[in-house]
């Protein structure tokens, strides 16, 4: 499981959503060898006196917080963060400079999913990566 939150200024969001979504999820499908029929994402558009940072990082600065299963290699978990980088930047042309990227793993027996602990569910798909 990956649920992906996306938070960005207003206009950039409103924008570039559809390209952002394309580009996440092309980079959760490869680094994490994820069914390309799940996707879990979340857009939270802000207005500039609700979003505050440094100001070199520009009106396209972009923050991607990333809840998943833990369970993947420090090397799968690099390689999300390297492909998220260059899928944003050819996608929807926000430079690396401007995007920031968190990864949160959780055990699954945290998560709820469709009535159950997912602990107990089979998921179609392999995390120990």
């Amino acid at each position: 499981m990956a649920q992906v939150t996306v938070y960005g200024h207003r206009e950039s969001v409103e924008q570039r959503r559809d390209a952002l979504s394309e580009a996440i999820h092309g980079a959760v499908v490869s680094a994490l060898a994820y069914p390309p029929d799940k996707r879990f994402h979340r857009f939270i558009a802000l207005d500039a006196c609700d979003f505050v940072h440094p100001p070199d990082r520009g009106r396209d600065y972009t923050i991607i917080e990333i809840s998943m299963f833990e369970g993947r290699s420090e090397a799968v978990r690099r390689e999300l963060i390297r492909e998220l980088f260059v899928r944003i930047e050819a996608g929807a042309g926000i430079a690396p400079h401007s995007v920031e990227i968190t990864i949160t793993e959780t055990p699954k027996v945290n998560w709820g999913i469709r009535g159950a602990n997912a602990s107990d569910l089979p998921l179609g798909y392999t995390v120990d990566l």
